[in-house]
């Protein structure tokens, strides 16, 4: 999703012990999708309870989360508002992906293809508004504060982590790069993910947590936070997701470092313009995005609650969900009684 900036910036590895005492802002959206994609059958199945829903996204938001706070990390979810109209077209496209990605994984568990299939089935997940709706059902009994951003969750996360923003916010926890774009001061990789991953040669590879600060990235590569915005362009937002054709992180960097004004870059290099969206309102959307002032709160889990969202309804085992509320229970208190209240 977004631009990569992978190939150009250093990331320094951390630890949760890092982390420690932090208050993370998750990009919701982000999350749950990853949660949908990785969690799931040895053949790509999702899991699901008896009735066919599918119960991914809550396995990872209780355990994913109780293991967070275990670590004294605080996460602030911030889910997505009005869809802007930029992003009209990128969504089309990713529910097409998603579609085609579902009937090849079908064909490949059939054909008994299991590597394979699974590869396509993290590819196929889609979330539905029941979905978005029980996973803040879930966070607030688990006491954990969701956000309603205006308008792209990603661009609210980051707003929250920034100087003027009147929050405690330490980072945005997300995989997309784009959150830099957005001005994010510090960016977590792999917050929420697992610590190893499966191979094509059917290995595991470790997965460490990874901080990115903005201000590191602007000093290593030589740019202003505008300048890294005209190269996430250049190479492919979620606004215009093709990019340019022949221009990747190296060339676009050496583009940026070229001109002083964008329309010049545009204009003298001949840029072949293949996106709907005009490049300008993305430089803008991504420059002063709508974002809000929010306020939020931790609060005490409520067990019934919780019990009632994953074992009534979708049969998680009473047994491992009454450990993980003990855990919960015990990481919240915990921090409330030798550093005061999470609120």
């Amino acid at each position: 999703m977004g631009v990569d900036l992978g190939d150009l910036v250093e990331r320094e590895e951390i630890t949760f012990a890092d982390l420690n005492d932090k208050e993370i802002s998750i990009d919701a959206m982000n999350t749950l999708y990853q949660f949908l994609s990785i969690i799931r059958q040895r053949d790509g199945t999702p899991l699901k309870d008896s009735s066919g829903n599918i119960t991914s996204h809550l396995s990872g938001i209780f355990y994913r989360n109780i293991k967070l706070l275990e670590n004294n990390i605080r996460p602030v979810y911030v889910f997505d508002g009005q869809m802007p109209d930029l992003k009209q077209k990128e969504s089309s496209r990713r529910r097409k992906k998603r579609e085609e990605a579902k009937k090849e994984w079908k064909k490949l568990k059939d054909e008994g293809k299991i590597s394979e299939a699974y590869s396509k089935a993290t590819q196929s997940s889609k979330l539905t508004s029941e979905m978005v709706e029980e996973s803040k059902q879930l966070l607030d009994a688990m006491g954990l504060p969701s956000v309603q951003a205006p308008s792209e969750g990603e661009a609210q996360a980051a707003y929250m982590t920034r100087e003027e923003s009147p929050g405690t916010i330490y980072a945005v926890g997300s995989q997309d790069w784009d959150c830099l774009l957005f001005g994010a001061g510090k960016m977590v990789k792999n917050l929420t993910t697992r610590k190893s991953r499966k191979t094509s040669s059917g290995g595991r590879k470790e997965i460490s947590t990874e901080r990115i600060q903005l201000q590191s990235v602007l000093e290593q590569i030589g740019v202003s936070r505008e300048k890294l915005v005209w190269m996430g362009i250049l190479m492919g937002t979620d606004f215009n997701p093709d990019g340019i054709k022949g221009i990747g992180p190296k060339k676009s960097l050496k583009l940026v470092k070229k001109y002083q004004e964008f329309e010049k870059l545009l204009e003298d290099e001949k840029v072949d313009w293949d996106s709907e969206n005009d490049p300008y309102r993305i430089l803008e959307f991504f420059m002063d995005p709508p974002v809000e002032e929010k306020d939020y709160s931790f609060k005490e889990p409520n067990r019934e609650k919780i019990k009632e969202i994953l074992v009534e309804k979708h049969e998680f085992s009473e047994d491992r969900v009454v450990s993980g509320v003990d855990k919960l229970d015990k990481a919240m208190e915990a921090r409330q009684s030798g550093l005061g209240s999470f609120t």
